[in-house]
């Protein structure tokens, strides 16, 4: 990493915690080390004695939101094993923060100011693409931007589903405007609320600038049985697939039962960066890579 990198990461992390700081939320340092985390069919953990390295602090973060903590965010490292490429590293840096009675709306509100406040500027050079941050950000279904490229978000595959978003959907979103893709199928989410308006969605957003994800959030999943039958799901998928399968975390979804409406957000920091100087390697914007 060069100087000028090394300098506007530390600039980035300072901005990040004066953003959240002066909204009143409070930071907080969830464990590294978790006995069980989600266990999301596509995301594998790397194991460490007595569990693994953690993919998110999530679940650690919700039972604080459930024990009656308001807003929260966390800055630190996450793991997540066999993620090597030019958006992709086994370690990198992730934000995530909550607010309790709230929804993916005031989220994706967050992301806005969040964004503004980072880059200092009206509009980033990514690539060839210019990116507008003045105005609201566009917000594009997921249904609708499958659609265009001829598949059912609602019926399709796994398979077919992530290779459209892969190739056909994801390198056009964020290009003149940053782009929030919400509202996905109950499918393609373990975590996030049903849609009132369509049992078949959920309340969730990605956001992209410049055909990169930068966030994933959406409004928190608050019961605890349907959760547990989500994990189920997903934990038989892991098997399906061959992968290692954790136990559930019973702390949390005990915990679950406690928790308010609340909504929440990862944010990949090592991202965020590239977007902020137009590098196009992750390798460029961390300190060490990861071991070989």
């Amino acid at each position: 990493m060069g100087r000028r990198a090394l300098l506007a990461r530390a600039r980035l992390l300072r901005d990040i915690r004066r953003f959240f700081d002066r909204r009143g939320f409070v930071e907080v340092d969830p464990p590294v080390r978790v006995a069980a985390p989600a266990p999301e069919a596509w995301i594998d953990p790397i194991p460490v004695p007595r569990g693994a390295l953690r993919t998110s602090p999530e679940l650690q973060m919700k039972r604080l939101v459930a024990a009656g903590h308001r807003l929260l965010y966390a800055l630190g490292p996450v793991f997540r094993s066999g993620e090597r490429g030019p958006r992709h590293a086994e370690e990198f840096t992730m934000l995530e923060w909550y607010r309790a009675r709230a929804d993916y709306r005031a989220i994706m509100t967050d992301c806005e100011a969040l964004l503004r406040f980072v880059s200092r500027r009206k509009s980033l050079k990514v690539g060839h693409a210019r990116v507008r941050l003045s105005g609201r950000f566009e917000r594009r279904p997921v249904v609708d931007a499958l659609e265009a490229v001829g598949v059912d978000a609602r019926s399709a595959s796994d398979e077919a589903y992530s290779e459209a978003m892969g190739l056909r959907v994801e390198p056009t979103l964020g290009l003149g405007r940053p782009t929030f893709l919400v509202d996905y199928p109950l499918s393609q989410d373990a975590l996030a609320r049903p849609s009132p308006k369509d049992p078949t969605l959920v309340e969730r957003f990605e956001l992209y600038v410049a055909g990169l994800e930068l966030a994933n959030g959406w409004s928190e999943l608050v019961d605890p049985a349907e959760q547990r039958a989500r994990f189920e799901r997903d934990r038989e998928r892991r098997r399906m697939l061959g992968k290692t399968v954790f136990p559930l975390d019973e702390a949390f979804l005990a915990d679950l039962g406690h928790c308010p409406p609340c909504a929440g957000v990862a944010l990949g920091v090592d991202r965020l960066l590239m977007v902020l100087l137009g590098a196009q390697d992750i390798a460029e914007v961390r300190l060490f890579p990861d071991p070989t």
